[in-house]
């Protein structure tokens, strides 16, 4: 039987220490259940609530509760299209430590199927737009509040959708996002990003979920609408 080498033995030992170290950060909100009234969006039961991008059949795998990117088969969005809201939504992105950057765990939680918030593999990173927690081309994370690869993570996020008056933007939409009990987006100003369902703020939109490739998991999602 061949003995791990001193560099994976490290690496071992590294990830087992920074989840330690991590469990003073664990959010309230995993795991919250969803207060009466939410839109339920996925409780690991079925996709009944999705499709695939362009009314395509959702080509995820629901196994033992848990929601998979199944890399290739597409982006999923919600049946249903939003205004303004409060969206709960926990994922996990897997240990990948042959790849580099934007192959790391990369998936996205589409606001209004337009306006990309990052998920990423992004543990000690220097918060920066395109990492975990940043809103795409857009905004950086106050903190990087990220868990290590293998751990289940929490986003809260308030979303106001723009203000519109005869089919033009008159105030940009807004949002406010809580990492893993972490504020790290407060009431910033936003624009539609690349690889969304389209660009017109003025609509309602779906929730969307990137598939990038690879296999982010994800469970507990649900939203409560607002004014």
């Amino acid at each position: 039987m061949r003995t791990p080498g001193l560099l994976s033995t490290a690496l071992i030992l590294g990830l087992g220490l920074a989840a330690v170290a991590d469990e003073s950060r664990e959010p309230s909100t995993l795991g919250a259940k969803p207060p009466g009234g939410a839109v339920v969006l996925f409780d690991g039961k079925d996709l009944s609530a999705w499709t695939g991008r362009d009314d395509k059949p959702a080509g995820w795998t629901v196994e033992d509760g848990l929601l998979t990117v199944a890399p290739g088969k597409g982006d999923i969005r919600t049946r249903d299209t939003f205004g303004s809201y409060k969206l709960h939504i926990e994922f996990n992105v897997p240990y990948m430590p042959e790849a580099k950057g934007q192959g790391r765990g990369n998936s996205g939680v589409y606001q209004q199927g337009r306006y990309e918030l990052q998920v990423l593999d992004s543990y000690g990173l220097e918060p920066k737009d395109n990492e975990c927690g940043g809103i795409y081309k857009q905004v950086v994370p106050k903190v990087n509040a990220c868990k290590p690869p293998l751990q289940w993570q929490a986003y809260d996020v308030t979303f106001h959708a723009a203000k519109c008056a005869d089919g033009k933007v008159g105030g940009k939409a807004r949002i406010s996002v809580v990492q893993n009990g972490q504020v790290i987006i407060d009431a910033a100003e936003i624009e539609p990003t690349p690889g969304g369902v389209d660009s017109d703020a003025c609509k309602d939109g779906p929730i969307l979920l990137q598939d990038h490739h690879n296999a982010v998991q994800y469970r507990n999602i649900w939203l409560e609408k607002t004014d």
